[in-house]
């Protein structure tokens, strides 16, 4: 959970850097709540965090190239 915290609070940097690393660390968090969920046997939550960590990729991409991302919303 601290990895989930770090991570929003990088997202919330003005710097592109940080927001990239906080959503590298979002792509972490997802997969320890994976791992935590898989030995719990929550399959709920496993399927949230995959789509969490689709969402973040997606923000990754946005985060690296901002010009065509504003151009293609």
């Amino acid at each position: 959970m601290v990895v989930t915290v770090l991570a929003a609070w990088l997202i919330g940097s003005l710097k592109p850097g940080r927001r990239t690393v906080g959503f590298w660390c979002f792509l972490l968090s997802n997969l320890l709540w994976v791992i935590w969920g898989w030995h719990a046997q929550a399959w709920a939550l496993i399927t949230l965090q995959v789509c969490l960590a689709l969402m973040n990729i997606r923000g990754v991409k946005k985060n690296d190239h901002p010009a065509e991302a504003e151009a293609s919303a």
